[in-house]
C-alpha cells in the first residue's frame, strides 16, 4: 500500500513540475542551421487590445539582438511587405518562409502571435498581463527552428493608505484602478520577450553562442490547432 502511495505522489509531483531540455534538446536544428539573420514579421493580434501590435513591434527587436542575431529593421520590412501587397498579417502566415529569403537574404522568419495583452480589475485588486507565442522558423528549409510562450503579469492591486473598513475599501479600489490605467504594457511585454529569448539558442553576435547547449530550459510545446 505504501508503494502505491509513493507511486502516486511522483506521479503527482510530476505532473506538478514543469518538464525541462537542454537548449540543444529542445532546439537541435538551431545548432545544426545556425541562422544569422532574423526578420520578424508583424505579429497576429489575438488580444482585445487594438493597439497591442504597434506596441509590441517597439520591443521585440533589442532583446531578440542581445540575444545575438541580426534583425532586420522592423520598419522597413513592414513597408516593404506593404509594397509587395503583403500589409495582412494573416497572409502573411501563409507565406512560405523561403520567399521572404527570396526578398531579404534572411536565414529565418519569426512569427509572433499576441495571445493576451489586456488589464485585469476587479474592486480591490489588478493586473495587467502580455503573453506572446513565437515560433522562428528556416528561411531555407521551412521548418521550425525553435518555438516559445511565456507570460508576465504585473500585480497593480492598491493598498488601503492604512485604514480599514469601508474607508479602507474605498481607497484601495481607487488605487487599484489608477495604478493599472497607468500601467505601461510596453514595459511588460519587454519583460516577457527578455523571459522567451533566454530559452533561445544564442547566436553569432553574443558570447554564448555555441557555449549554451547544455542550457535547460522549459518545455513550451505548441497548442494543436482543433
Amino acid at each position: 500500500m505504501k508503494k502505491i502511495i509513493a507511486a502516486i505522489c511522483v506521479v503527482f509531483l510530476a505532473g506538478c513540475v514543469p518538464a525541462t531540455m537542454t537548449k540543444q534538446q529542445y532546439a537541435p536544428l538551431m545548432y545544426t542551421e545556425r541562422p544569422v539573420s532574423i526578420l520578424v514579421l508583424p505579429p497576429i493580434n489575438k488580444s482585445t487590445a487594438a493597439d497591442a501590435k504597434e506596441y509590441y513591434l517597439t520591443t521585440v527587436a533589442e532583446p531578440l539582438a542581445n540575444t545575438g542575431y541580426y534583425v532586420y529593421p522592423i520598419e522597413i520590412v513592414s513597408d516593404i511587405l506593404k509594397q509587395e501587397g503583403l500589409s495582412d498579417t494573416e497572409t502573411m502566415m501563409n507565406v512560405p518562409p523561403q520567399k521572404f529569403r527570396e526578398f531579404f537574404g534572411t536565414d529565418a522568419v519569426l512569427y509572433v502571435s499576441i495571445l493576451k495583452w489586456n488589464t485585469s480589475y476587479l474592486i480591490t485588486s489588478g493586473s495587467v498581463t502580455v503573453q506572446i507565442e513565437c515560433e522562428l522558423k528556416s528561411a531555407k528549409s521551412g521548418e521550425i527552428l525553435w518555438y516559445y510562450n511565456d507570460v508576465v503579469e504585473v500585480n497593480t492591486t492598491g493598498d488601503s493608505g492604512g485604514q480599514g473598513g469601508l474607508a479602507g475599501l474605498m481607497i484601495a479600489a481607487v488605487a487599484t484602478a489608477i495604478k493599472t490605467a497607468a500601467t505601461d504594457y510596453v514595459p511588460v511585454a519587454k519583460k516577457a520577450n527578455e523571459k522567451i529569448f533566454l530559452a533561445m539558442p544564442s547566436g553569432v553576435h553574443n558570447k554564448q553562442y555555441n557555449k549554451d547547449m547544455s542550457t535547460i530550459v522549459e518545455v513550451r510545446k505548441k497548442a494543436e490547432k482543433k
